[in-house]
């Protein structure tokens, strides 16, 4: 395969995936902050709060972004800042009760469409789908640290 050829595929399944929209544009979350209150969730049905630096490492982003996230979502009243009870430095965020019962509403369209698409393709296929980009990620990830590796040693010996 052409290197040429790879990445314009490359580019345009990733133009595609970014187009994939769960949820409708009238609907008040983006996916990220769709993310973002779903670790909320889950932290709290596991008994657990979380503090921003934890919801950062699990979406990926930073600290900093995370806080605006955090600070728009409370300006609509979806999340609150709780500081704890024997360290008032660490605040732990959680949504309102309003928030948890719109973010189910929505939860349910995007079971709804997965559920379509699983239906369509079958779970194998979503599976293996799933399984072989992961694989091609990583893959490429490594090789990327391989070749600025060699490019860092190429430039010592010189």
């Amino acid at each position: 395969m052409k290197t040429s050829e790879l990445l314009q595929d490359l580019y345009g399944l990733t133009k595609r995936l970014e187009d994939i929209r769960l949820f409708r544009q009238d609907m008040p979350f983006n996916n990220t902050q769709m993310q973002l209150l779903g670790e909320i969730l889950r932290a709290d049905e596991a008994g657990q709060r979380i503090i921003s630096s934890r919801l950062a490492k699990l979406l990926g982003i930073t600290r900093s972004a995370v806080s605006q996230i955090v600070n728009k979502l409370e300006e609509k009243k979806i999340v609150r800042r709780v500081s704890d009870e024997h360290d008032r430095k660490i605040a732990y965020i959680e949504l309102t009760p309003e928030a948890q019962k719109l973010y189910e509403q929505m939860c349910v369209r995007a079971d709804l469409i997965l559920g379509r698409v699983v239906a369509q393709l079958g779970e194998d296929k979503v599976a293996g789908f799933i399984a072989g980009a992961n694989e091609f990620i990583d893959a490429f990830h490594a090789a990327a640290d391989d070749v600025e590796a060699s490019a860092v040693a190429a430039e010592k010996l010189s």
